[in-house]
């Protein structure tokens, strides 16, 4: 554009155009002879051109030196630029680096997660499984509660007779006396009838036997009937301390029953008590917390109130008695028994002595016959042989040197001494056999 600008300058013949050292633009006035024009015009039209010569080069120069200075700016942010593009491509590949060796690091922390998350999916999937199984499990639960409710709300209610509580009772305390390890009709009976001294009659619900021909009576007719009733769900609490009150005031009244049947008088061998057997802990604690002195009261009349517990540590202290009582009479038969071995074996001990007395008497008779033959009655026979009557030589006898083995236990010993003599016996010498000297 400059140079364009500088070329029309010099062909129009208005100036000529350098450049300086510092590069601006520097334009110099060239002598001009004036036309036929400027000189009909008065020579006014040069200072017009010349102005608009002047501001055409202010305006190239203006734009050139802007443009230089955007070039030069966006060169400088486009090195800018490139440097932070450098350094993001150095801090890239640092991290692609960094990333490669966590990568390799946590490769089996990987692995372990897969394993990990097969491991939750398949305990998921056992749980999903084992949700279902316990749901129905549930359903199966509820249903049972249900059954039991209806079967709770029916014995509460058949308990509401007499009848049936004495029944409940009475089969409580037979469970309580078998588990204690008692027998019925053996160790303990049930509904057995005796006479009072007074005429009447008294039928205790059990009778447990205590060695020596002692029995111990038990009742199990407790009152519960306010008791049940208070274990209803809509009561308030006034209410339910009232009936458990109710329910002490008639346990304590039972108690004065018992009192006044006096089982002791109609059975001579048991203590002056009775057992009252209350056949739940519950029903005997909350009588006991409403009337604390029941207790008490139970043992002034000769009474001795039992819950179930308390009543199998009493049948098992029974049963240890039985137990004891048969060790103590076998220990009697053995001891009898044992007695009556010792003298049999005395008298067989006798009987033996008696057996080898015999025994070396025979041996001594035979030593002598043997001595006697071969000292009379041989010697005059083998005359035949040298006589040449007979070719044989006779047998030869040998005495016999065996004797009887000698008692030497201590009680054979004293058994087998009477007033029969025994041969004399070395028991200094222990030995098998002794020898007999031939007295033939």
């Amino acid at each position: 554009m400059t140079s364009w600008i500088v070329g029309v300058a010099s062909q129009t013949g208005f100036g000529q155009v350098g450049s300086s050292a510092a590069g601006a633009v520097r334009v110099e006035p060239m002598r001009v002879e004036p036309t036929a024009v400027e000189s009909m015009a008065g020579g006014s039209l040069v200072p017009v051109v010349i102005a608009a010569v002047v501001c055409a080069l202010l305006a190239a120069g203006l734009t050139w030196w802007t443009m230089r200075m955007r070039a030069e700016r966006d060169l400088a942010i486009l090195e800018t630029e490139r440097d932070l593009l450098r350094e993001r491509v150095v801090d890239l590949e640092a991290a692609v680096a960094e990333d490669s060796q966590t990568a390799a690091v946590l490769q089996p922390l990987g692995d372990t997660l897969s394993r990990v998350e097969r491991h939750v999916a398949d305990l998921e999937r056992d749980r999903v499984s084992q949700f279902a199984d316990l749901k129905a499990t549930m359903r199966e639960v509820n249903a049972t509660a249900g059954e039991l409710g209806k079967a709770t709300h029916s014995l509460a209610g058949s308990l509401q007779s007499s009848n049936v509580r004495g029944a409940w009772g009475e089969v409580q305390l037979r469970r309580v006396l078998e588990h204690a390890g008692l027998l019925e009709r053996c160790d303990f009976d049930t509904q057995v009838s005796a006479r009072h001294p007074d005429g009447g009659t008294v039928r205790p619900d059990a009778i447990v036997r205590l060695p020596g021909e002692k029995v111990l009576v038990v009742d199990a007719k407790a009152p519960m009937k306010a008791f049940l009733q208070a274990q209803g769900e809509d009561l308030d609490p006034e209410e339910r301390a009232r009936l458990l009150k109710v329910h002490a005031r008639e346990l304590s009244a039972h108690i004065r029953v018992l009192a006044g049947k006096e089982y002791w008088a109609a059975f001579p061998t048991t203590p002056e008590m009775v057992v009252c057997f209350v056949p739940s802990e519950a029903m005997l604690a909350q009588a006991l917390a409403a009337d604390p002195s029941l207790h008490e009261t139970a043992l002034r009349s000769k009474v001795a109130l039992v819950s179930p517990a308390s009543l199998f540590a009493l049948a098992r202290t029974v049963a240890f008695t039985w137990q004891q009582e048969a060790l103590t009479q076998n220990a009697q038969e053995l001891l009898d028994l044992g007695q009556e071995l010792y003298a049999r074996l005395s008298t067989l001990g006798n009987h033996v002595g008696s057996l080898g007395g015999a025994l070396t008497r025979s041996i001594e008779s035979y030593n002598k016959m043997v001595g006697a033959l071969e000292s009379r009655v041989l010697v005059t026979a083998r005359k035949f042989r040298e006589l040449e009557v007979v070719q044989e030589d006779l047998a030869q006898l040998t005495a016999l040197d065996l004797a009887p083995r000698p008692l030497t236990s201590i009680e054979l010993l004293e058994s087998a001494a009477g007033d029969r003599a025994r041969p004399e016996l070395l028991l200094d010498v222990p030995m098998e056999r002794t020898e007999v000297r031939d007295i033939g």
